[in-house]
Parts: C-alpha cells; structure tokens; sequence
C-alpha cells in the first residue's frame, strides 16, 4: 500500500472511533438530560401566548388589584405593612400644631414588640394641655386610618394663673399609645385618604365647680358690686362706679363678673347676676329716693 492510501484509512478509522465516541456521550451520558430538556420545551410550547394576550391578562389583573384596593381603603381602619418610628412623631406634630399656646406635647419612642399576627411600636406622651386639646389628640389617634390605639393614660387637673391674672384650668396627662403594622398587606390599602379628625368639643370634666381664682378685669368693665344706680331712663339706666364714672347699661349688657338682666321701673331698681367663682349671686341696685324726698322738704322750708 502507498502512503497516500494508509493515511486516508487512518483518518477514516479516526473519524470512526470520535463518531462512536460522540453517540454513545450523547444517548449514554447526555440522554437524561436531553430527554429533560425537551419535556420542558414541550411543556413551554403548550403554555405559550402570544404578547397581545399576556398583556390583556396584565391589564385584568391590574384593574383587579385596584377593585381590592378601593375595598380595603373603604374601611374604617388598616394596618400597612410597613410603618416608619419617625411616623408617629409626625403625626402628633400635625395634630397639635392647632392646640392652644398652654397646650403641649412631648413624645418618647418606648420599643417593639408582637400582639398575634401584628407588630406594634409604643410611644409614651407626656405634657400639660387644655382639656379639649387632650381630647383631640386622643381621639385623633384612637380615629386615625391607620391602626393606633391608646392602652394606658393618667390624667390630673391643673391651675394655671398667666401674667394677667386670668387662671387657666388644664390638664397633666401621661399616655401611651401604639401604632400597629404587619407583615402581609391582608388589611393594608395603596391609596387610602385619612379620617376625619375634628372632635367636636367636650365638657371640660377637670374645670371645677367652684373656683378660688376670679378671673381680673381685664376688659375694664364696671363692678356693680361698689357701684350706685342713679337713674332709669327707657329701656336704660345709668349706673356710677366706685371711681364715679357713670355708664349707661341696657339689659343683656355685661358687667364684671356677669350681666344686666333685669331692668325694673316699677320697683326702680336694677338686677344683675354675678358668677364670683362658681357662686351664682344676685345684686340689685336701687334708686336712692329717700333722700330726694329729704332734699325736697329742706328746700320747703
């Protein structure tokens, strides 16, 4: 044989042995995983859409994800996912950024803990406040849309007395409240608006009955306690303080510590009622007719 004819079936006895090599690899070796492999593009080629119909199904789903949100955000009250610390404090900033100037705040974050499936964070308030400035931060926080409660309080009654005089009845109060959040979005909303917060006013419960501060005079009203009436005109009188200024009252005006509420010709005399500290006290003042009938019989004779 020639050179040219043994190395022709050289190559081919190579060419051989690698193509016996490369099956028995890929049907001994790679047989699992080709079989695997074309299960799964099997089951790709069943499932597949067209991009038309996937996003058909996207706008469906998006339009159902806002269907559930609008139900939940028709509740009273959720519970987000995630809450801020910081949150609360901002919160009770809002809040009483309307509270009158003796009302104050002052908030201390406490910790976290877990109540069932919820988180909660607990925050402790203190300071001194108008009665219906504390009610208004409780109820804000116990109406508020996202889930807050307050567990604890302490409350105690507190005077008061301004640079002017004038005493001012409020309230020491220790609270504390927490805020709850959770780790599903079960009982949370996306877009939700908040809760009305207005309270409307409440009888202050702490404001005593009887007082020992009586408020000053500050508007310069006159004091019929040391005043005299000196003469009814219709519909009218005229009344001298003790400085001896004269003034012209009308039934229904105010005086210091009350008002004028009676006018009376026939007896010649006026009524006003005074409130000295929760002690509800009439005083009538008279015309001095006596010694106008003494002056008269003096000229007489």
């Amino acid at each position: 044989m020639n050179r040219k004819l043994v190395s022709t079936m050289l190559l081919a006895a190579i060419f051989v042995v690698i193509a016996i090599a490369g099956s028995a690899y890929t049907y001994y070796f790679q047989g699992n995983e080709i079989e695997a492999n074309e299960k799964q593009l099997k089951e790709l080629k069943i499932n597949a859409q067209n991009t038309e119909e996937l996003e058909f199904q996207l706008t469906d789903l998006k339009k159902k994800i806002v269907e559930m949100d609008s139900i939940l955000s028709l509740r009273k009250y959720i519970i987000p996912t995630h809450v801020a610390q910081s949150g609360f404090f901002q919160f009770v900033t809002d809040v009483s950024s309307g509270f009158s100037q003796n009302s104050h705040v002052d908030v201390e974050y406490v910790g976290n803990s877990e109540e069932g499936s919820f988180s909660k964070y607990t925050y402790q308030l203190k300071g001194t406040a108008e009665f219906n400035d504390l009610f208004k931060l409780v109820y804000s926080i116990e109406q508020s849309k996202e889930l807050k409660k307050v567990t604890k309080g302490n409350l105690t009654n507190f005077v008061e007395v301004d640079d002017d005089g004038f005493p001012h009845y409020l309230v020491n109060y220790t609270l504390e409240a927490q805020t709850y959040y959770s780790s599903n979005d079960m009982f949370a909303s996306l877009n939700y608006n908040e809760n009305k917060l207005n309270a409307n006013p409440l009888y202050n419960i702490f404001y005593p009955l009887i007082r020992d501060e009586i408020p000053p005079n500050t508007d310069n009203l006159i004091d019929v306690q040391t005043a005299q009436l000196l003469a009814l005109i219709p519909d009218g009188a005229y009344v001298s303080d003790a400085s001896g200024n004269t003034h012209l009252l009308w039934e229904g005006d105010q005086v210091y510590l009350g008002y004028l509420t009676r006018i009376d010709y026939t007896t010649s005399e006026v009524e006003f009622i005074l409130n000295k500290g929760g002690i509800i006290e009439k005083v009538n003042l008279k015309l001095e007719k006596k010694k106008n009938e003494n002056d008269k019989k003096l000229t007489s004779k």
